[in-house]
C-alpha cells in the first residue's frame, strides 16, 4: 500500500472515529484519538507512533505545511494521537460531522445504547461498519472494518482506536 493511501486511510478513519461519539454521553472539548491497531488486507500497518516519528523527521517547512493542512481540517497532532475539538452542539447532535461536509459520505447508526453505538458508513471510495464503546464521559474505544478503493484495487482494513478527553478548552483548534 502506498504511503499516500495509508495516510488517507489513517487520517480518514481516525478523524471519523471521534465524531462517532457526537450524540453520546461525552463531554465537549478537546479529544485525542490514538490508533491502537491497524491492518490492511490482514497485514499490520504502522501505528500512530510510527507516523509521529516520521512527522518529527520532516524538514520544518514540510512539517508546517502538513500541520497547517490538518488544522484547516480541524485536527492536529497531540501527544499520542490526533486531536479534535468537539463543540457542545456536535456532542448533542444526532449525526456524524465528517471531516469534509462535501465528501459525499453518508452514515447510519444501526444500534444505539448508552454504552455502545453500532454504525455503518458509505463514502465515494470507502464503506465500512463498526462500533464505539463508551467507557465514560471522558473515554471511548472504536473498532472499524472498512473496504476502500486504492490505485491497486479494493482493500479491506480494520482499525482499533481509543479516545480520551483532554479538556474543555480547545485552545486555537476549531470544531470540525
Amino acid at each position: 500500500m502506498s504511503t499516500r493511501s495509508r495516510k488517507t486511510l489513517i487520517l480518514g478513519l481516525v478523524c471519523l472515529l471521534p465524531t462517532l461519539a457526537s450524540a453520546a454521553p461525552i463531554l465537549p472539548g478537546l479529544w485525542e484519538v490514538s490508533t491502537d491497531k491497524m491492518e490492511v488486507d490482514g497485514k499490520a500497518m504502522p501505528g500512530m507512533e510510527e507516523m509521529f516519528k516520521k512527522v518529527k523527521q520532516m524538514p520544518d517547512e514540510q512539517r508546517k505545511v502538513m500541520e497547517d493542512m490538518m488544522k484547516r481540517q480541524g485536527i492536529r497532532l497531540g501527544e499520542k494521537g490526533i486531536q479534535v475539538c468537539m463543540s457542545e452542539e456536535q456532542v448533542n447532535a444526532n449525526h456524524l460531522p465528517l471531516l469534509d461536509t462535501n465528501s459525499g459520505c453518508s452514515q447510519n447508526i444501526t444500534e444505539r445504547t448508552d454504552k455502545v453505538w453500532k454504525f455503518e458508513y458509505l463514502c465515494p471510495n470507502t464503506r465500512g461498519e463498526g462500533e464505539t464503546h463508551f467507557a465514560s464521559k471522558k473515554a471511548f474505544t472504536t473498532k472499524v472494518k472498512t473496504h476502500f478503493q486504492t490505485e491497486n484495487g479494493e482493500k479491506d482494513g480494520s482499525i482499533e482506536s481509543s479516545a480520551r478527553w483532554v479538556g474543555a478548552d480547545c485552545d486555537t483548534l476549531a470544531p470540525r
